[in-house]
């Protein structure tokens, strides 16, 4: 038996966010007597284990706040250097994707993708310069181009958005197929009591998720649901100030803080609304999530509405006031009509399944698969 193609995946680390998880969901689903997944990283990840229990391989090079610019441009080179045997390298890292792709075509890899999960750079005025830099050697540096949405295909790639492959954020459906047991379960598990109203948010403690807003908004919420409960699930570097504004403002009974979590979709079943308030977004992982749940979604209309699924889940408020979205919040009915949702996404594009057979077709062919053939293959998978 020939040994599998082995892809290279750039990432800054493998933690649970909205790309590292898709990578996740991905690589589960590869034939992995063909196809195996690497991983070039800086930092360690929750997944790493995982991904070693796999068959996957874990490089680290220091990232570039550690090694500084020539530093980390060095390290790139010295690695591709001595790996050059891979044929594919598939880097997640938005506009630092540059640096790692032209290292890669500088070593003779010929197939390096640039794969956008946003719509804009996170960071202050230093960084996003920094990561602009980064972002011009995108274009002469990648082979092809994969985003979660158009949106994220415009941001990152700009004229030759057109020529990228939308690859959505695909998740495994069975886990979120609603289940009344579960969802008891799971607010038993949390001491929830049966009939409290819970709104909750998975993400991660960094400015993009607007943390601020989603604390004020509970206040807010309060004064009309006291008996309501916000649970926020994720760590980040902003947790030790969001813990602490709890603490000053004496709501440490009404928001709970439940750290990173393996077990998401169960506690998708025990909310009742899920919030997302978000700066700038791609196309988020959670909010697939949360459809497949069958849960209602109070999301900012900063968010691309690519990630409506056209389940009647959604609505779009302005974040710029807390008051549309207290009474979208306050408008959902509770108790909720929870309704199981999965077999209406079987067939779509963010059956992980279905995702993972695209992917593995464009890696094994290691040709272009062009946008207007891509529901084509949808149709045959």
């Amino acid at each position: 038996m020939s040994n599998p193609i082995r892809i290279l995946h750039a990432v800054v680390n493998m933690n649970r966010g909205g790309a590292e998880t898709l990578i996740m969901n991905l690589y589960r689903q590869m034939d992995r007597t063909k196809l195996q997944f690497d991983f070039l990283t800086c930092k360690e990840g929750v997944f790493d284990n995982e991904i070693r229990s796999l068959g996957g391989r874990i490089y680290r090079i220091p990232y570039v706040s550690e090694a500084g610019h020539f530093g980390y441009l060095q390290a790139l080179k010295k690695f591709f250097s001595q790996h050059h045997d891979y044929s594919i390298v598939h880097a997640h890292m938005d506009k630092m994707s540059g640096f790692v792709l032209h290292a890669a075509r500088k070593s003779g890899i010929p197939t390096r993708i640039a794969h956008s999960h946003s719509s804009a750079s996170e960071g202050g005025f230093v960084n996003r310069l920094y990561k602009w830099l980064a972002g011009t050697r995108i274009m002469s540096s990648a082979s092809h181009y994969f985003a979660c949405s158009k949106e994220a295909a415009n941001w990152l790639f700009r004229q030759q958005a057109k020529q990228a492959l939308i690859l959505p954020n695909g998740v495994e459906l069975e886990p979120f197929s609603y289940s009344e047991s579960i969802r008891c379960q799971t607010r038993k598990e949390l001491n929830l009591k049966e009939e409290q109203f819970v709104i909750g948010h998975v993400g991660r403690f960094v400015p993009v998720k607007n943390h601020a807003f989603m604390l004020e908004l509970m206040k807010e919420v309060l004064r009309h649901r006291p008996d309501s409960k916000m649970l926020l699930v994720g760590d980040g570097p902003l947790r030790s100030e969001v813990e602490q504004w709890i603490r000053s403002n004496g709501l440490s009974d009404s928001i709970s803080l439940l750290g990173v979590r393996n077990n998401v979709d169960e506690l998708m079943q025990a909310f009742d609304v899920l919030i997302f308030p978000s700066f700038f977004e791609g196309l988020p992982v959670t909010l697939i999530e949360a459809q497949a749940a069958g849960l209602p979604c109070i999301v900012s209309d900063r968010v691309s509405n690519e990630s409506d699924l056209q389940l009647g889940l959604m609505s779009f408020q302005p974040i710029e006031t807390i008051n549309a979205f207290t009474q979208a919040i306050l408008n959902v009915d509770h108790p909720y009509d929870r309704k199981n949702m999965t077999n209406k996404l079987q067939k779509s594009n963010y059956n992980i399944t279905n995702s993972a057979k695209v992917l593995e077709q464009f890696y094994m062919s290691n040709n272009e698969v062009k946008n207007e053939a891509v529901n084509d293959i949808y149709a045959h998978v």
